[in-house]
């Protein structure tokens, strides 16, 4: 994209106040995508201030999906909103950890580099996630830098500190703080309140950070009077306090910013010239979301269903993949470890989904009830999706029920598996950390013609991004091909089984790496986009037929009933 600004970069400063949760990921990401539709080159970065060096050794529990990069890098979910709200494509210098600025300090303590200085957070740290920031800021008109967690965090006074020298450093024509507060609607009193925003601000400026703008989290547009008062108690200008009101879906956030004149009053605070913003694939996602003129359910069947952060990308992709064919997309939250205590509630639920998806994780618990579900749609011809280990659960049903290799599994589940048919990759058997050593990042998959994937990408070379240590065993791809399954993608280098496809099954395709990664709601997956429309064609054609089978699982026999 051609840039209106050669100068020097302009910076802005996304914090939070009063609670976690409230949507800074959101709110940058949108004020990234309202800044490029008026032709700026923009990119942004995420400050996270806890000590592990990034989220992939943190359970999904605590910290939701880890996203990844082109380049391996593992990192904040909210890397996903920037990269699916703007044509960006992040890096590892898109997300600092505090962990990352302690690691890099205290080695170069230990080398020499600070000649004898006592080493402190001022300057020391404060310098290095300096460093950083610049460094992610490099050849781009603006950069928007979310600093996590809330004000009042100890974690958090390092990053905020160094946003403060950089506004000095640059002038406050070059930079500018965004912050984004609650303003509560309290039903016993029948009121919003802005105390929490007032008390929120103050804890900024006793830091030294006078936020420019205000973002108000509330469930309804503020008043003019309510925005008035905020503006007097938080010396912040009226035009700047902004209603960040709860909309009916993320992607019309940038288009609720822009009816506040949020992009138009930043760029004029930042001196900065630009183009009226071409928001009409904006304003046409929109449409094409809230009216859509059918619906399919897609039933996720997995362990982390209760932490619905634990699958953005995914869950996003699939809402992606409804939009190319103007269908909204239900998401059926399927837990695997029911499945296995045979809960009669949670079958009939798998049995009247559309789609079936299992998606990535890790660790044996629930392996046996997502294996139990991949069987469900592979003898019901139910359009099924595996996604990294979902692929290998596909393998191992695969290998137990049509191979008849009764004891087939992953060795990251039992080591002594008579048959292996997922076994722990060459290049990771000398690993002994944890952190940062898995197969991570885009890597080539050639693509077979005249497959369901070929029929998808269109193209014979793709690239894709991986999270994984376990593979597909080669010693097992003869007896596969000969039983029906098509190896539908490969990455030659190493001859490894990047994508399955079952014969005679009108959408059975798992793969190895996270599509999800790179899908956009308006350049929607390949693969989601077919799954969803076979998972459509497949509820038409089962209402047609009046009638539904369901299999109930038990340990020792199959149940049908027709109904």
């Amino acid at each position: 994209m051609e840039s209106n600004v050669t100068k020097t970069p302009k910076f802005i400063f996304v914090t939070g106040g009063v609670i976690s949760s409230l949507g800074k990921g959101l709110a940058s990401a949108s004020i990234g995508s309202l800044l490029e539709a008026r032709g700026l080159n923009i990119t942004l970065q995420k400050l996270d201030p806890y000590i592990n060096v990034d989220p992939g050794t943190m359970s999904p529990f605590q910290h939701g999906e880890v996203f990844v990069t082109e380049d391996g890098a593992e990192t904040d979910l909210d890397l996903g909103h920037y990269e699916r709200f703007t044509s960006a494509t992040l890096s590892r210098l898109n997300n600092v950890t505090t962990g990352q600025i302690y690691d890099s300090v205290i080695t170069k303590e230990r080398r020499g580099d600070y000649l004898g200085a006592t080493v402190q957070v001022i300057p020391h740290i404060t310098d290095e996630i300096k460093r950083r920031i610049f460094q992610a800021a490099k050849n781009h008109d603006v950069i928007i830098v979310e600093i996590g967690g809330t004000v009042g965090d100890i974690e958090s006074l390092p990053f905020l500190e160094t946003i403060r020298q950089i506004r000095i450093e640059v002038g406050s024509q070059n930079a500018i703080f965004v912050h984004l507060t609650l303003v509560p609607y309290i039903p016993t009193a029948g009121e919003v309140k802005t105390k929490p925003t007032q008390h929120s601000v103050k804890e900024l400026r006793e830091i030294g950070i006078q936020p420019d703008f205000l973002l108000c989290r509330a469930e309804a547009k503020l008043t003019d009077s309510l925005k008035a008062k905020i503006a007097l108690f938080c010396n912040v200008e009226k035009e700047c306090v902004i209603s960040a009101q709860t909309v009916k879906n993320i992607y019309e956030v940038p288009l609720s910013f822009h009816e506040e004149g949020l992009d138009e009053k930043i760029i004029r605070k930042l001196g900065i010239w630009a183009r009226s913003p071409h928001l009409e694939k904006w304003e046409a996602l929109n449409r094409k979301t809230n009216n859509p003129k059918n619906q399919v359910t897609i039933g996720i069947v997995g362990k982390y269903v209760h932490l619905r952060d634990s699958y953005k990308s995914l869950n996003e992709a699939l809402l992606h993949g409804g939009l190319a064919h103007e269908t909204a997309v239900n998401l059926d939250y399927i837990d695997s470890e029911k499945i296995e205590s045979q809960d009669p509630e949670t079958l009939e639920k798998l049995c009247n989904v559309d789609g079936i998806l299992v998606p990535g994780g890790f660790g044996d618990r629930g392996t046996e009830g997502k294996i139990q579900a991949v069987k469900w749609a592979r003898e019901n011809n139910i359009p099924y999706f595996g996604i990294c280990l979902g692929m290998q659960m596909a393998v191992v049903e695969f290998a137990r029920n049509v191979c008849r290799l009764k004891k087939a599994n992953s060795t990251e589940f039992d080591v002594d598996t008579k048959d292996p048919v997922i076994h722990l990759m060459e290049q990771q058997k000398d690993k002994h950390n944890k952190g940062g050593t898995m197969r991570l990042g885009a890597y080539e998959c050639e693509i077979k013609n005249g497959t369901l994937a070929h029929t998808a990408y269109r193209k014979i070379k793709i690239l894709e991004r991986h999270r994984h240590r376990y593979e597909f065993n080669n010693k097992y791809r003869k007896v596969f091909s000969q039983k029906g399954i098509v190896f539908s993608g490969l990455y030659r280098k190493e001859d490894l089984v990047e994508m399955i496809e079952l014969k005679n099954h009108p959408w059975f395709v798992a793969v190895q790496f996270h599509p999800e990664f790179k899908s956009r709601p308006m350049n929607a997956h390949p693969l989601f986009t077919q799954f969803i429309g076979h998972a459509l064609k497949f509820k038409l054609q089962r209402a047609h037929a009046g009638k539904v089978n369901k299999t109930y699982f038990h340990k020792k026999h199959t149940n049908e009933l027709v109904v």
